[in-house]
């Protein structure tokens, strides 16, 4: 029971960091930052997030386990996290320039420009369904490193 509240809390704190990253993403796509980058300022603030509210509530040091390293946390937390965002960026690569998933959301962008959003653009479009098909991957992912790697003493 212990293990699937963890699971709960870190998906809340998860969600949190999917906003941010997923919001940082978009805005600077939507600016026309090269998605590559806005996707690694996106991750470099939600781990930030992740870390604070995983090291506060999720994997809370259990009251015999002594004093973490705050430090040598945020550390593991950054090198825990970097392997979801090499995996997604692969992914990032792998939907938006080998299977051109922008070129597929021509009539979702014709919807969004009939409705006077002309901005949110074919590209664009596929570039933020891109990013949230590669959560599904990561988010796991994280979690069981986190839980098994970073937040142990």
């Amino acid at each position: 029971m212990k293990n699937l509240w963890q699971f709960i809390k870190f998906g809340i704190v998860g969600v949190s960091n999917t906003l941010i990253s997923e919001g940082i993403y978009c805005v600077l796509v939507f600016f026309k930052v090269p998605y590559l980058l806005a996707y690694f300022i996106g991750f470099m603030v939600s781990v930030l997030n992740a870390y604070y509210w995983s090291n506060k509530y999720v994997f809370k040091a259990d009251p015999g386990q002594g004093e973490r390293v705050w430090w040598k946390v945020l550390l593991k937390t950054y090198a825990a996290y970097f392997w979801g965002f090499a995996v997604s960026s692969a992914l990032l690569m792998f939907w938006i320039d080998f299977v051109e998933l922008p070129q597929y959301m021509g009539g979702v962008a014709d919807v969004f420009a009939g409705h006077g959003f002309s901005r949110f653009d074919a590209q664009f479009l596929g570039e933020a369904l891109a990013a949230g098909i590669n959560l599904l991957i990561t988010v796991p992912m994280n979690y069981f490193v986190n839980k098994y790697w970073a937040y142990k003493n």
